[in-house]
């Protein structure tokens, strides 16, 4: 099994502060680590768990830096919780990464002995080659190759047209795979990054970096477009973690939780998710048994995934509709999406990582059509609502949070993207699935 956080099948009570906590380990192919399944399917009814809190990461380092986000994000629930609520907690550890050069408001410079690398040329580093190494199994040599176009900038369109086959064939997968078929918000197809002229890919992420507020971009004429060559790689390997996450959700949280609400049929289970981590849980939904109510709330935080996923039809083309289409109505409460403007990760990057080859390359109207939910919230759903954060929270269906007001921190290239840790949303979340005290 590839990924795998560790042997030990749970955190320590040090690792996350709240308890019951369980640990949920899966591989890129969805596979769970078999011994904390049936901890956490055995000890949710053990425990008389009433709720059971499910939080999936989006990128991150390692095992260290999803417990450090997990044990953040669920510190105040215990004193929110309702009279004659046991929360329980678990903790969904899946093969994704960030890369080095992207900090986390309030998290510390260096978790896990990956530095914050400062601004300067546009560089694999050493850290996020091992990282990247570690999510693409096998392809050490391609990624060596990559960092030293990246430190060499030559100007050169061959270079170009080098470096973006290596990344190319780095997120590639196996033809009518889960991993290819789950891979779609839109059943649009490829992204243009994975098809498009390399130069102009790069030329194109460049001025996104600069429309961003990225401050240093290093060279002139093609050496500049090095910059952009970077952001290509962040983002592609993104999208294979994007595509990894709805594989991961339902061919493996979906079952788990099936599973569960087998052994223990009275628990309520809430779903939360954080960028690709939103999609994950989201297409658990569709993993579970079909029928099953034991999903009470889902929350979305910064959700890295089309704003128009769970539409019946798209705008742009009526005659189709969203991947997951219709899978709100498999949550017995509100599926929540909160986001944020500050988050230039997916105002700004998500969208030109999104588009389709032979859409204008232009910045306007780029939102609309491939926005994430993130940005704007979810899209094209008839009787969404939005409401202001801090208001209670409707009791079914889809509802929008504009959490601009706390999820406001953090530098170019993405901005807010990972600020989530704040009471504010805590409450969204215990709000939602109707367990907080009164």
């Amino acid at each position: 099994m590839t990924g795998t956080a560790g042997s030990s099948g749970a955190a320590a009570a040090g690792d996350i502060g709240v308890q019951p906590y369980w640990e949920l380990t899966f591989d890129a192919d969805g596979d769970p680590d078999a011994g904390q399944r049936d901890r956490l399917v055995a000890g949710a009814a053990r425990e008389r768990v009433t709720d059971l809190l499910v939080f999936a990461h989006g990128w991150n380092n390692d095992r260290s830096m999803a417990t450090s986000l997990y044990g953040r994000f669920f510190a105040p629930f215990p004193a929110m919780a309702g009279a004659g609520v046991r929360l329980g907690y678990a903790g969904v550890i899946w093969p994704a990464m960030r890369f080095a050069d992207e900090p986390i408001p309030d998290f510390p410079p260096a978790p896990a002995g990956l530095p914050t690398v400062p601004a300067g040329p546009p560089l694999l580093e050493d850290a996020t080659l091992r990282a990247l190494a570690r999510c693409f199994p096998g392809r050490e040599l391609t990624l060596r190759r990559v960092q030293e176009l990246l430190a060499g900038r030559p100007e050169a369109r061959s270079a170009f047209d080098e470096y973006a086959r290596l990344v190319r064939d780095l997120v590639s997968v196996r033809a009518n795979s889960p991993a290819e078929r789950l891979a779609e918000d839109l059943g649009a197809g490829m992204p243009a990054m994975l098809t498009d002229d390399p130069l102009g890919v790069c030329e194109i992420f460049t001025a996104a970096l600069e429309k961003c507020g990225h401050q240093e971009l290093f060279g002139d004429g093609l050496k500049r477009l090095w910059n952009g060559a970077k952001e290509f790689l962040r983002q592609s390997s993104y999208y294979g973690m994007k595509r990894r996450s709805g594989v991961v959700g339902q061919l493996g949280l979906g079952p788990v939780l099936g599973a569960l609400v087998e052994s223990a049929p009275g628990v309520r289970i809430h779903l939360i998710g954080h960028s690709f981590g939103a999609r994950l849980v989201s297409y658990a939904l569709r993993g579970m048994p079909a029928g099953d109510t034991a999903v009470k709330s889902v929350t979305l935080l910064q959700a890295a995934f089309s704003h128009y996923a769970f539409a019946a039809r798209l705008p742009h083309d009526p005659d189709h509709g969203g991947a997951l289409q219709g899978v709100q109505q498999r949550v017995d409460g509100p599926m929540v999406a909160c986001f944020s403007g500050h988050d230039s990760a997916l105002g700004m990057l998500y969208p030109l990582a999104s588009k389709l080859s032979g859409d204008s390359a232009s910045f306007l109207g780029l939102f609309d059509r491939w926005g994430a939910i993130g940005h704007d919230g979810i899209q094209a759903v008839d009787g969404t609502r939005s409401v202001r954060l801090g208001a209670a929270v409707p009791g079914a269906g889809c509802v929008n949070i504009d959490a601009s007001s706390v999820v406001r921190d953090g530098p170019p290239p993405a901005g807010a993207h990972s600020d989530i840790c704040h009471g504010e949303l805590a409450r969204v979340v215990l709000g939602a699935g109707r367990v907080t005290r009164e």
